[in-house]
Formats: C-alpha cells, sequence, structure tokens
C-alpha cells in the first residue's frame, strides 16, 4: 500500500557572503512524501546552487553527499599573485607603515603601536591601559570604504560604485590600489596585508579534503562559487572595459584575495553598506579570554563642530605595557564561521555547532495547511535551528518538526477550526506516531551525515594530541569532530525520546483530562445514573 510518509534527506547547501545564520550552511531535512516501493534506491548529486538561480526541483529521498571538493575552474587555484612572498610584513614595511600613521597623526598619543606578534602583526600597548581606555583613533580620511570607492577612478568608471554590492566596490579598490603600488595613497597600509589567511577559501584541495563531509566545505566552497560569479561579472562589465585602472592581469585569485581581506579585517559591524578597512585598528586581533559583550569601537565626530569622523578603538580588558591588546571579535560565530572567515577556531563547546534546516515538502498533501500554520507562528515553509553541543534543542525545533510529521489520524488538527490554538498542541506530543516520526527522522539524518565524514571522533580526537600540527589540520581536525560531537548529541536526543514513547502524555490524553473522562493517574472515570 502507497502511504505518505515523512523522510529525512540531506542536502548541503552553499552559502552566501554573509550566511545569514551560525553554522552554516545547514543541514537540511526536506520531510518529502516518498513511495518507498518505487523510490527507495534512488540518489541525487549535491545541490550547488548561485544566488538568485531558480531553485531545483526537492530531490525524492536521499541525497548523498560530497566526497571531495568540486573544482570551480581549472585554472584557478588557490594561491594569490603574491603567495611566495613571506606572510609576515617585513620589518621595513612596518616601519614604513608606522610613519605613515604619523604622518596622519593617527597612534600619536604614546598608547599602542604596530609589532609583529605571534598572529603576524598586532596592537601592542605601549603604556599601561586601563579597561575601557582608547588606544588607537583613526579619521575617515584613512578608511577604505564606499565614500573612499565614489572618489576614485573606481567610482568615476563604475558612477560612483552605487550599482556594485558594497564589498565588490571596496574589493576593486583594494585591487586596484595594490596596482598603483607606491602610488597608492594606502601603499604603506597595502604592504603590510597578508597575502593568505589561513581561512578555508584559500585551502588546497588536498587540504579541503580534510574537511569532507562537513558544513565548513560546503560553505567553503558555495563562498567561492559566488565570489566566482562577482569576479566574472566585473570583469566582463568593468575589468576588462578599464584596462587603465586595472593594469595587468587581474585574475580570481586577486580578487579572492580582496575578499578574504574584507571577509577577516572588516569589523562586524561595519559590513553591508557600512563596509569599511580601516588601517591600524584592523591590526587587533581575538581573545577567546575577552568575553565582553559591548563593542570595543565606535565612530564619533571630531574637530570643530564634530565633522570629521573617527574610528575609536577602546580596549575591553586591562593591558599592562608591552603587551597585545585584544579585542572579542564575535561571541556568536561558531566554529566553523571563525575558520572561514578568519582562519582559526577555539576549544570551546559553546562554538561547536550544527545548523538543522527543515523544511515543509511541496509534495506533502497538507503543504498549503502546514505552510500558513508555520507562517502565523513566525516561520515558513524553510527553518533554521542552531543546534550547540550539550544545550537543549531550541524552543521551535520539536513543534515544527510535529508539524512537519502530521500525517494519517492526526491531521484534523490543520483544520482551519485549530488554525489559532495548534501551535498549543504542537508544543507537546501529539501522538505516539507522530512522535516515532520525529525521532527516526532526526536519527536517520543524523546517521546519513555522521556517515560522510572520513574520520571518528576517537580518530579526531586521537590525531589532535600531535604535535607540530599544522594550523590547517588543527582547523580541519577541530571543526570536523566539533560537527560530530553535535551531531551524536542530537542524535541522542531523538535516543533517548524514543526510549519514552510509551511514558508520554499525548493530545487525547490531554484533551480527555480536560473534560474530566481520564484521572490523573489515566483511569477512565465512570458516571452513575
Amino acid at each position: 500500500m502507497d502511504i505518505w510518509k515523512p523522510t529525512a534527506v540531506i542536502v548541503q547547501t552553499p552559502n552566501h557572503y554573509l550566511p545569514r545564520r551560525r553554522g552554516s550552511p545547514p543541514l537540511r531535512l526536506r520531510l518529502l512524501a516518498a513511495r518507498h516501493r518505487v523510490m527507495a534506491h534512488h540518489h541525487l548529486l549535491p545541490l550547488q546552487r548561485l544566488p538568485n538561480s531558480p531553485r531545483p526541483p526537492p530531490p525524492r529521498l536521499r541525497l548523498r553527499l560530497p566526497t571531495k571538493p568540486s573544482r570551480l575552474h581549472n585554472h584557478n587555484r588557490l594561491l594569490p599573485r603574491a603567495a611566495a612572498a613571506s606572510t609576515a610584513a617585513t620589518v621595513s614595511a612596518l616601519e614604513d607603515f608606522r610613519r605613515w600613521l604619523a604622518s596622519h597623526s593617527v597612534g600619536d598619543g604614546g598608547k599602542a603601536f604596530p609589532a609583529a606578534v605571534p598572529e603576524g602583526l598586532g596592537l601592542v600597548a605601549a603604556r599601561d591601559l586601563p579597561r575601557g581606555e582608547v588606544v588607537a583613533e583613526v579619521p575617515k580620511k584613512l578608511w577604505m570604504d564606499a565614500d573612499a570607492v565614489a572618489a576614485s577612478d573606481i567610482g568615476r568608471a563604475c558612477g560612483g560604485g552605487g550599482g556594485l554590492r558594497p564589498w565588490v566596490a571596496v574589493a576593486l579598490l583594494l585591487i586596484s590600489e595594490v596596482a598603483r603600488g607606491a602610488d597608492s595613497p594606502w601603499a604603506p597600509y597595502l604592504a603590510i596585508l597578508p597575502r593568505q589567511t589561513d581561512s578555508t577559501i584559500f585551502w588546497s584541495e588536498e587540504e579541503l579534503l580534510e574537511i569532507q563531509g562537513t558544513q565548513l566545505l560546503s560553505t567553503t566552497m558555495g563562498v567561492k562559487e559566488y565570489v566566482q560569479s562577482e569576479f566574472d561579472s566585473v570583469q566582463a562589465e568593468i575589468i576588462s572595459t578599464n584596462k587603465d585602472l586595472f593594469p595587468g592581469s587581474i585574475t580570481f585569485d586577486d580578487f579572492l584575495w580582496a575578499f578574504g581581506i574584507l571577509r577577516s579585517r572588516v569589523f562586524p559591524e561595519l559590513r553591508g553598506d557600512k563596509l569599511a578597512l580601516v588601517p591600524f585598528a584592523d591590526l587587533v586581533n581575538h581573545s577567546p579570554d575577552v568575553t565582553s559583550e559591548g563593542s570595543s569601537w565606535e565612530i564619533k565626530g571630531k574637530g570643530l563642530f564634530g565633522r570629521e569622523l573617527m574610528f575609536s578603538l577602546r580596549t575591553p580588558v586591562d593591558v599592562k605595557s608591552g603587551q597585545q591588546i585584544y579585542i572579542q571579535y564575535d561571541l556568536d560565530k561558531s566554529n566553523a564561521e571563525l575558520a572561514l572567515d578568519y582562519g582559526f577556531m577555539e576549544s570551546n563547546p559553546s562554538r561547536d555547532s550544527y545548523t538543522v534546516t527543515l523544511e515543509i515538502s511541496e509534495s506533502d498533501p497538507f503543504y498549503g495547511d502546514k505552510l500558513d500554520i508555520a507562517e502565523l507562528n513566525g516561520l515558513g515553509e524553510t527553518a533554521y535551528f542552531d543546534i550547540i553541543l550539550d544545550e537543549p534543542l531550541p524552543p521551535q525545533m520539536l513543534p515544527y518538526l510535529r508539524l512537519l510529521c502530521i500525517a494519517g489520524t492526526d491531521a484534523f488538527l490543520l483544520e482551519a477550526l485549530f488554525r489559532n490554538s495548534v501551535w498549543g498542541h504542537l508544543e507537546l506530543p501529539l501522538s505516539p506516531e507522530n512522535e516515532e516520526s520525529i525521532c527516526q527522522v532526526m536519527r536517520d539524518a543524523c546517521k546519513s551525515a555522521l556517515a560522510a565524514y572520513h574520520t571518528t571522533i576517537e580518530e579526531d580526537e586521537e590525531l589532535s594530541e600531535r604535535e607540530n600540527l599544522q594550523p590547517r589540520l588543527t582547523i580541519a581536525i577541530g571543526v570536523r569532530a566539533s560537527e560530530k560531537k553535535v551531531l551524536q548529541h542530537i542524535d541522542n536526543i531523538f535516543k533517548q525520546r524514543e526510549e519514552e514513547l510509551d511514558g508520554l502524555e499525548y493530545y487525547q490524553e490531554r484533551r480527555l483530562k480536560d473534560l474530566g473522562l481520564v484521572g490523573d493517574n489515566g483511569e477512565i472515570i465512570f458516571w452513575e445514573s
């Protein structure tokens, strides 16, 4: 007999320039109408969809996860144009940068100075600094932002740059100023920028194989495809038609380098239309020991009538003279996002996250009703849930799962009569069949996702104890181990729930109690005439 039954489908989808949620891209669980006798052996290839492209038809049953990173173009490698140069700034370049800052009266307060540190370059305290002390003020004239683009030859060639995405416009400015060499007003700053970071967008194909099966791999490849599509567009419309602004050959690797610089050096609140590179201030490094949620910087007016905008950086903690100044980049980023954006991760369980995406399938016979209920409760056809290691499931995840799995005799709750009250019922178990279904869906999905990794948690833990691991291998081991731990955590939650199914109270029992037909101990109450 052909019966509609929700089925777990794994889909790895690429993210775009700014991941919309933590721990992305998600594990997507499509709850589909599966005709088991016909569809049981169908497999589909991984989805790699670019922004604004038509949505592909939903897969029928199961998606095979990628076994190796796909190539974007054979001629595009992960080595920037100047990759042969050392990633650490030379002593002379650092001195030139200091003189450049002094010429613009930046850092002349004797509070902090740029210096070589274990991370590469950083800000070091010139004297003891109390918490909240302003350590750097950088005038807007030194920023590389939309206004700098508009005032440049790039802006004039692009009609002010307003038609470009903000990050694309600043990336083109960055590339063109690098091409100008010593003639660029930012030359001393550009000379100290790293030619690569340990962000996964710069990893070789061999290195990317170390994160096989992870959400981070899919995110990385999706981001690179997105950057490639933007490069193809500006190459045809701007770069190739303005050779005077872009002498020599501008490659995808140059564009990817500029993207990586922006991704790693722009302060989080300065993204989007406010995107800006702020020389000197952007040398400040991250420390997990800084846990302050308050911003360590502000933009304020200075000078006559406060007309001159300044980027003001403060230290969030007390710092001794000669010590490095640190801030907290973002408390909400997962380890996968830290690896993608900055090229590092933390040994912090609260950063171990996995994003589960649940979706109402268009093939569901109750698609319209379920979508209406989801939208009435602030969700939609697709819902994202960030699962953090050793923490409870997000509050709306179980109700949404129960909604997706409603079928058979439970379908009466989808009728218009219950529309305003159904979510309250979904917050508690509906029926043994529905609760068992959500457990099976999630456990099957976790099992499928865990099978895509080429190592076990135990193997990763053993590898992590080895000495002298390369930074990128350390990141790979840490991220894949953290994802697997979260998947096991999810599986354990639903395994325990399966074991408790017989002891749960379901909708019918609650309803009978409300009507006074069942006692507190479950006994049926009779009335005698």
